[in-house]
């Protein structure tokens, strides 16, 4: 079964590289999954969760099907030359298909965000007024070459009740249409319309402009997936909201009072345990109070874990094996195994570096001392601050979110890992007996 025959309700071929003809499409698109998203506002949280275990279903069911579309994609990712790390973010095999099964079944079995009285309170007058958690309505999504995102977004999406227009990489451009084919069968099986979960039938870059102008007022919010330069296009031009972080320049301060071996732990763990994914360390900074004590276990750590250290002059002395850091490397997202090394002076000059270098994604303290841990985490401005554990929590699967379909770094709305309860507004629901105001 073709996607694109799902997606448009008839039998057609790609838009037309003509932009006139993109534009008319899209916007139709965007008119059906506004429709749909009225239909799904209101579906049972039984209908959805339907949905959600009938397209794991049919992802296991058809993880043959999905790894030979992968290959294609794969093929051509290497006739591109695409880095390691890309490819091994496009990849599929038997184990990550039925993860994407399983990451659909675990939004399934979370309590449904939607309807959920917030507050309630009473006026003087008698009214009663209650604060009740309702869908945002159609989200658009633009993710780079993660094939896996067509399948968590979607669900998320569907899960809080919002209509998604998701927009995949092209180079898991076959992938993700398959992996939207299952489901689409499960919106099927659970009686709801194909548009609850729409996916821009075409390769042309035009598509992610029409979404960022909001198809005429059917998209209501935006979620970029990738890397700087899409993220930063997006903000740049987007005319609806927009839940994003542009980079994860993550850092780990080692207090003078740390524990030395829960530090290297943590610090091993934060850089290396996965070095391509937003909440990865990039940066060490350690207390000068401690650095006699800390710094050259920490540094020659690293360095035999495999892990690049730039360092200034006082992590140089510590090894040979350490390069000169620069100025740039203090606001680098690495996303490899490279990690930048400073001695700063005590818990307020880790916060100064965080705040003046930071992007405010997620930033750890390793102390035993409370007081300094709370100062930290209460004065540092980031979405995630987190006290003596690895920074690669930063995730919402691991906040029982059961999976995100981003981290959002700014401070209207959604903060830290955007699960199904992040992805829901709210309406004020008014209970009278009959009064008026004078």
């Amino acid at each position: 079964m073709d996607s694109l025959h799902l997606l448009d309700g008839q039998a057609v071929n790609p838009p037309s590289a003509n932009g006139a003809d993109l534009m008319a499409s899209l916007l139709a698109l965007g008119k059906r999954a506004r429709k749909a998203s009225r239909v799904l506002a209101l579906a049972s949280p039984e209908q959805k969760n339907r949905a959600l275990l009938a397209a794991a279903g049919f992802l296991r069911a058809r993880s043959g099907d999905l790894i030979r579309a992968n290959a294609q994609d794969m093929e051509q990712a290497r006739a591109k030359t695409l880095a390691a790390s890309a490819l091994d973010r496009l990849s599929l095999d038997e184990a990550r298909i039925a993860g994407m099964a399983q990451s659909l079944e675990d939004i399934a079995a979370l309590p449904d965000p939607v309807g959920r009285v917030l507050e309630t309170f009473v006026r003087p007058n008698g009214l009663r007024i209650e604060r009740v958690a309702t869908p945002l309505g159609v989200i658009g999504v633009i993710f780079e070459s993660r094939p896996n995102v067509t399948a968590d977004a979607g669900a998320l999406c569907l899960k809080a009740g919002n209509a998604a227009i998701l927009r995949a990489g092209s180079e898991s451009f076959h992938s993700s249409r398959l992996i939207h084919v299952c489901l689409v069968e499960g919106l099927r099986a659970a009686g709801l319309p194909d548009d609850c979960v729409a996916l821009i039938p075409t390769r042309d870059r035009a598509a992610v402009g029409a979404m960022l102008t909001g198809l005429d007022g059917a998209i209501d919010v935006i979620v970029p997936r990738g890397g700087k330069s899409l993220v930063a296009r997006v903000q740049a031009e987007a005319r609806v909201p927009v839940f994003a972080h542009l980079e994860g320049i993550v850092h780990v301060y080692v207090d003078g009072e740390a524990d030395l071996e829960k530090a290297k732990k943590i610090l091993l763990n934060a850089k290396l345990r996965r070095t391509g994914i937003c909440g990865a360390a990039e940066t060490l900074l350690v207390d000068s109070a401690g650095a006699d004590r800390l710094l050259a276990p920490l540094v020659e750590a690293l360095l035999d874990a495999g892990c690049e250290v730039r360092g200034d002059a006082a992590t140089q002395d510590v090894d040979a094996r350490v390069k000169m850091v620069t100025e740039q490397d203090w606001s680098t997202e690495y996303l490899d195994a490279i990690i930048a090394v400073k001695i700063v002076d005590g818990v307020s000059g880790a916060i100064d570096h965080v705040e003046t270098y930071g992007s405010h994604h997620t930033d750890c303290i390793v102390t035993e001392n409370a007081s300094r841990a709370e100062k930290f985490l209460r004065e540092v401005d980031s979405a995630i601050v987190i006290h003596n554990a690895s920074t690669q929590f930063a995730d919402g699967g691991e906040f029982g979110f059961g999976a995100e379909i981003g981290i959002a770094t700014g401070r209207m709305h959604a903060r830290g890992p955007v699960g199904v309860a992040q992805l829901t507004s709210f309406k004020y629901v008014v209970h009278g007996a009959g009064q008026t105001r004078a």
